[in-house]
């Protein structure tokens, strides 16, 4: 998965001179429950995908639905190109959304429901037709315009939602976990069509999802949301290396977090004495001085079980392999309540342990990153 994270800055960020979407002190609670949202400020760049990433009851939904209109928030402002559109209702901010259900009508044909946008904002019959068209093309459905959306498949209905959206031109592209009720498959082969058509387009965007994998390989940069704020924003290869808490280390990725206390602050690195091993050396997130709690992340494919790797080990007795092919992961009991991840490419390549084997997992250097106990 780590081969597919995008590293590199949106190209339309640099000499853009402003925000496409600039949220800022945003706040909305839903009565006496604790804020949905608290404090948030962001900015997404003119062009830039980005993701709202987080569990159930983040916030980032809610976050989406006040960009576009549909909730307002109890104190903040949201600006769209500068402009502060606290009292404009969704049909004037140019923003259009796509939905998790799709929302289409089913007695209309797939080019009335794309053209309906254009229809409410009286375009001319022969530019409705055009640009429906035009839509349609570029998501892959030429030529279906007089087919029922209802005899169409979800991944076809789903492209017919993205082309409603994209036809009226908006300035900002807004996704509600559109591809949630999609199969495997099939989300993994819209995803790409969603965000290369972005890029052709140029549209700003923002899309919410819990699907960590969606956010690596789609986003120009992502937002991790807990409990209504933004625990870390940068780019998928920063969330991914260099998390700022346990919190995001644990949420995007497949994790190994093991507890210890560090022995030796420094600039950037410390040694941590690990429940499980000997000290190992760390690059380390945030300010962290010895004699603090910490938890290490180890993640699956740096491990080594091959003694050649060298390294601090640590050694446990496996419990579970799982083969899917061109990926094994092999998952050893340490203590009783530690468990560890060792991920093993072209599993057929290797001898793998098999359960009740006592098997040792090396810690290869730089791999290690000491994070603040939550």
């Amino acid at each position: 998965m780590i081969a597919q994270l995008r590293t590199k800055e949106p190209t339309t960020q640099a000499g853009t001179g402003g925000s496409a979407v600039t949220l800022r002190g945003i706040r909305k609670q839903f009565g006496s429950a604790a804020a949905a949202v608290e404090d948030l400020d962001l900015d997404v760049h003119p062009g830039e995908f980005l993701t709202l990433l987080g569990p159930s009851g983040c916030g980032k939904t809610t976050t989406l639905n006040m960009v576009a209109g549909f909730l307002t928030p109890d104190a903040g402002r949201i600006l769209l190109d500068g402009q502060d559109v606290h009292q404009l209702p969704p049909d004037r901010r140019d923003t259009a959304m796509v939905f998790q259900q799709y929302a289409l009508f089913p007695h209309l044909t797939v080019g009335q429901n794309v053209g309906y946008g254009l229809r409410m904002r009286k375009c001319p019959k022969a530019e409705i037709r055009e640009r429906v068209a035009d839509a349609l093309g570029r998501v892959g459905l030429a030529g279906r315009e007089d087919r029922l959306s209802s005899q169409l498949s979800g991944g076809q209905q789903q492209r017919v939602a993205l082309a409603r959206a994209i036809v009226v031109r908006p300035k900002v592209l807004l996704f509600d976990e559109p591809l949630s009720n999609l199969d495997l498959k099939l989300r993994e082969q819209l995803r790409l069509e969603i965000k290369h058509l972005q890029r052709e387009l140029g549209i700003t965007s923002i899309f919410v999802t819990h699907d960590q994998t969606e956010a690596l390989v789609m986003s120009d940069r992502i937002a991790v949301m807990r409990d209504g704020r933004i625990e870390q924003l940068g780019t998928p290869e920063t969330i991914y290396r260099e998390p700022v808490s346990a919190f995001v280390a644990g949420f995007v990725g497949q994790s190994n977090l093991i507890p210890g206390v560090c022995t030796e602050g420094g600039a950037g690195e410390c040694t941590v004495r690990l429940a499980t091993t000997d000290a190992v050396r760390a690059h380390q997130s945030g300010t962290i001085a010895a004699g603090d709690a910490v938890r290490v992340l180890l993640r699956p494919e740096a491990l080594r079980l091959d003694t050649a790797a060298g390294g601090p080990s640590i050694t446990g007795r496996v419990i579970d392999v799982v083969n899917e092919g061109n990926l094994a992961t092999v998952v050893l009991v340490i203590t009783e309540s530690i468990q560890l991840r060792v991920s093993v490419s072209d599993p057929g390549a290797h001898s793998l342990p098999t359960p009740g084997d006592e098997a040792t997992v090396f810690i290869p250097p730089g791999v290690a990153r000491a994070l603040p106990a939550d």
